[in-house]
C-alpha cells in the first residue's frame, strides 16, 4: 500500500511539473505571439497571403482556412446540425503569413462550421468564445435575433446554367430599375405564390415581378443589397453592448446595408415567410444559392441584365462573430484609441487599403461575376474605398467581362465623381437630381417646379442634357456614360412624395388618410411627365427606382403594433420597414396608369432612337431661348437621326420654339409618349407650361 501511495505521489509530482512546463511553454508561445503582433502593428506591416481561403473539399478532405494575423489561437468548430448538435472542435495551425488552417479527412459538404478566434487577453480555454462566421463562406445560416448569430455552411454543388452568359450592354444603353428583391412581390397585389422571394420575383403570369419589369421595358435591374446581411438591430429602448436604440422601433435592417458575408446570397429571400420570423434559423439548406442563380438566369432569358448594390465600406455595429472579432486591427480603420471609425455613419468602416481586405473585396466581385453571372455592381458610399482598390476591381473584372458595369455613390469620406470617372467608373449624378427636381421638397425645389436650386441655371440644365461633362462649367464626368442620371432612389422621399410635398398637397407631418391624395392631380402629372422626359432624353446611364413610374408613395404602415410615432406619414428613410410602407402596391400602377404608360413610351423611344443615348456633344444644338430661363430646346443632328427635344418648366407661361425647316412628326407631348406618331408640326411648336415634346424629322 505504501508503495502504491508513494507511486501516486511521485506521479502527481511529475505530472504537475510537466503540466507546469506545458503551461509555461504555452504562456511563452502566447506572449511571443502577442509581442510579434504588437511589433507587426507598430511597424505598420501589412500581412498578406495568396493561399485559397474559406472552406473547400479536395480529395475527400475538407480544408478550412482563415486569415487572422493578430490572433493568438483559432479553433475550428464543426457541427452536424445548425443548432449545434454533433459539435467537434479542431485546433488550427498558423503559417508565417497569418493564415490559420485545419484539414479534416472527411467530405463535410453540407455541414455547419465557424471559428473561435482568441486574441491577447482572452481566456484560451473559454468554450463560450463567440463563434465567428467564415468571411469566405459561400452559404450561411442565420438565426433571427439580436447580434445575428450565424454558422457557415460547407457548400459545394453543381448548377446547370443552360448556356447562360452575361448580358453585355453598352453603358450608354443602360436603363436601370433599382429595386428591392422583396418589395417587388411581397404585396398581395403582385399575385405571387412565393411573395418576397427570389422565386416569387421570377414567377410568370403575375401582376408583379419579372413580367411587370418586362412590360415596363427597362433592360437592367439593380438589386438592393442581396449579400447575406444583418436583418436584426438591437432592442428598441434598450441597450446591448453600450448601444441604446432610440431610433428604430422595428428593430430591423430591411434594406440590407449591413453586409455580413461577401460571398453568400441573402437567405431571407429564399424563405417563404410573410415577414421575418424571429428566433428561427434561415438559410439552413443553402437553397438561397440555387434560387439566386435561378433568378439571374430568368432575367437573362428576357434580355435583362442584373446588377447588385454592394456594401464594402462598413460592417454592422449590431453584430457579433464577424471580421470585428476575427481581427479588428487588421480589417478596420481605427482611431488613435483603437476605436472604430465610422465616416460612413453606418457602423465600422473597413480598412479597404489593407492588402487582404482588398483581396477579399476583389475576389468577392469576381466570384459573383463567375459563379452567379452578375452583370454589374453599384458601390455604396464608394469614396470610402481607397483608390488602389477601386482601380484593381475594375481592372480585374474587365479581364472576365469587358462590359461589366461599375457605378457608385461618389461620396462618403469625401465627394469625387471626377476621380471615379478618371478611373473608368460611373457615378450617381446628384447634380442632375438636385437641379431637376430639387434637393428637398420644403425649401429646396428645382427646375420642374420653375425654380433654381443652389447654383443651378439654364447653362447647367444644358450640361445635364449632354452628360454633365467636364468640358462644361461645373461638369463632373469624362464621358457621358459615366453619369448615372436619376431623380429617385431608395434614399429620401420618392419622386411622387417629393412632388406631393413640393406642391403643398401633403405636408411633411401630415397623416395621410385613404388613397385619394396619392392619386395624381393634373398638376402633379405634368411635373412627373416633365421630369421623366428630361431624364430619358439626357445622355448617360438612366436609372429609376421601383414604383417611380407610377408615383409610388411611401406611407408608414398603421396596421401593426410597432410604437412608431410617425405612422400614417410619408416616409423618407424606410430602411427598417418590412411591410406595406416599402412593398410595391400595384393597385397604384392602375390608379396612376397614365404616368406608367408615359414611362413605358419614353423607354420604347430611348431604345429605338440611338441618338437619345449616344449623340456626340457636337451633335446637340440648343435653341436660343431669351425670355424664359426655364425653357430648354435642342436639335440632335446625328448622321442617321434628327430629333428635337423641347421642354418648358415654367409653371406660368407657354413657350414658342421656331423649328428648323421641314415637317416634324411628334412622338411625345404633354399627354402621350412613345415611338408612334401622334401628330405633325412645322415652322413652330408651342409648348405649354410644365410640359414638353419630342419631334423627329
Amino acid at each position: 500500500m505504501k508503495n502504491i501511495i508513494f507511486g501516486a505521489i511521485l506521479f502527481l509530482l511529475i505530472y504537475s511539473q510537466n503540466q507546469w512546463s506545458f503551461d509555461l511553454r504555452r504562456s511563452v508561445i502566447f506572449e511571443t505571439k502577442v509581442e510579434q503582433n504588437k511589433n507587426k502593428t507598430n511597424s505598420g506591416e501589412a500581412a498578406y497571403s495568396e493561399k485559397r481561403l474559406g472552406s473547400f473539399i479536395k480529395n475527400d478532405a475538407t480544408y478550412f482556412r482563415l486569415f487572422a494575423p493578430n490572433a493568438v489561437k483559432v479553433t475550428l468548430a464543426v457541427y452536424d446540425g445548425v443548432n449545434g448538435s454533433g459539435e467537434r472542435n479542431f485546433e488550427t495551425t498558423e503559417d508565417a503569413d497569418g493564415v490559420w488552417e485545419a484539414v479534416v479527412e472527411e467530405n463535410l459538404n453540407g455541414k455547419f462550421y465557424g471559428y473561435k478566434v482568441f486574441h491577447e487577453g482572452d481566456d484560451l480555454n473559454d468554450s463560450n468564445q463567440v463563434l465567428c462566421v467564415d468571411p469566405y463562406a459561400k452559404a450561411v445560416a442565420s438565426f433571427t435575433t439580436y447580434f445575428n448569430p450565424r454558422k457557415s455552411i460547407v457548400y459545394q454543388h453543381e448548377y446547370d446554367w443552360e448556356g447562360d452568359e452575361w448580358i453585355r450592354h453598352d453603358w450608354r444603353d443602360l436603363m436601370i430599375y433599382e429595386m428591392h428583391v422583396r418589395d417587388m412581390t411581397a404585396h398581395s397585389s403582385s399575385g405571387a405564390k412565393h411573395p418576397g422571394t427570389y422565386l416569387g420575383l421570377i414567377e410568370k403570369k403575375r401582376t408583379g415581378g419579372i413580367d411587370y419589369i418586362k412590360y415596363l421595358g427597362v433592360n437592367t435591374v439593380e438589386l438592393l443589397p442581396a449579400m447575406e446581411f444583418g436583418t436584426c438591430e438591437i432592442p428598441y429602448e434598450d441597450s446591448l453592448k453600450e448601444k441604446y436604440n432610440t431610433w428604430n422601433p422595428y428593430e430591423r435592417n430591411y434594406w440590407g446595408y449591413m453586409t455580413s458575408n461577401f460571398f453568400a446570397p441573402e437567405a431571407y429571400y429564399a424563405e417563404d415567410w410573410q415577414t421575418l420570423e424571429w428566433n428561427k434559423w434561415m438559410g439552413v439548406e443553402g437553397k438561397q444559392v440555387e434560387q439566386f442563380k435561378d433568378m439571374v438566369k430568368a432575367f437573362h432569358k428576357e434580355g435583362i441584365a442584373v446588377m447588385m448594390d454592394v456594401v464594402y465600406n462598413h460592417l454592422s455595429e449590431y453584430e457579433l462573430g464577424n471580421l470585428k472579432q476575427i481581427d479588428k486591427e487588421y480589417y478596420f480603420r481605427l482611431d488613435e484609441h483603437g476605436n472604430f471609425k465610422a465616416e460612413s455613419y453606418c457602423g465600422n468602416d473597413l480598412k479597404t487599403e489593407a492588402p487582404m481586405m482588398r483581396r477579399l473585396i476583389v475576389e468577392s466581385i469576381l466570384y459573383w461575376m463567375k459563379e452567379y453571372h452578375v452583370d454589374g455592381f453599384r458601390f455604396d458610399l464608394g469614396k470610402l474605398l481607397d483608390w488602389e482598390t477601386i482601380e484593381t476591381i475594375i481592372r480585374e473584372a474587365k479581364k472576365i467581362n469587358p462590359n461589366v458595369v461599375f457605378v457608385c455613390e461618389p461620396w462618403g469620406g469625401g465627394y469625387d465623381p471626377k476621380g471615379f470617372s478618371l478611373r473608368g467608373w460611373g457615378a450617381w449624378n446628384d447634380q442632375i437630381r438636385n437641379g431637376v427636381k430639387g434637393e428637398n421638397p420644403v425649401n429646396g425645389l428645382g427646375w420642374i417646379f420653375g425654380k433654381w436650386y443652389g447654383n443651378n441655371s439654364p447653362e447647367r440644365i444644358k450640361s445635364y442634357v449632354n452628360g454633365t461633362l467636364v468640358k462644361d462649367s461645373l461638369g463632373l464626368f469624362q464621358k457621358a456614360e459615366h453619369s448615372v442620371n436619376y431623380l429617385e432612389s431608395h434614399d429620401g422621399y420618392t419622386l411622387g412624395d417629393f412632388i406631393r410635398i413640393g406642391l403643398g398637397k401633403i405636408k411633411v407631418d401630415e397623416v395621410v388618410a385613404g388613397k385619394e391624395k396619392l392619386i395624381l392631380s393634373e398638376k402633379e402629372m405634368k411635373l412627373h411627365k416633365l421630369a421623366a422626359l428630361f431624364l430619358f432624353t439626357s445622355r448617360g446611364i438612366t436609372m429609376i427606382h421601383a414604383g417611380q413610374e407610377f408615383a409610388r408613395a411611401k406611407v408608414i404602415e398603421t396596421e401593426n403594433a410597432i410604437p412608431d410615432p410617425d405612422k400614417g406619414k410619408l416616409d423618407h428613410n424606410s430602411y427598417n420597414k418590412d411591410n406595406s410602407t416599402n412593398y410595391l402596391n400595384y393597385e397604384f400602377a392602375g390608379l396612376n396608369g397614365e404616368l406608367l404608360e408615359y414611362y413605358r413610351g419614353l423607354i420604347k423611344l430611348r431604345k429605338r432612337f440611338s441618338a437619345l443615348r449616344r449623340a456626340d456633344y457636337g451633335d446637340v444644338k440648343f435653341f436660343d431661348v431669351s425670355d424664359n430661363g426655364f425653357a430648354v430646346g435642342y436639335v440632335i443632328d446625328s448622321p442617321n437621326e434628327k430629333i428635337i427635344v423641347l421642354m418648358n418648366a415654367n409653371p406660368e407661361k407657354e413657350e414658342k420654339f421656331l423649328l428648323p425647316e421641314g415637317k416634324w412628326n411628334a412622338l411625345v407631348d404633354g399627354k402621350t409618349a412613345g415611338d408612334e406618331i401622334i401628330g405633325t408640326v412645322e415652322k413652330e411648336a408651342l409648348v405649354p407650361a410644365s410640359s414638353g415634346m419630342i419631334l423627329i424629322r
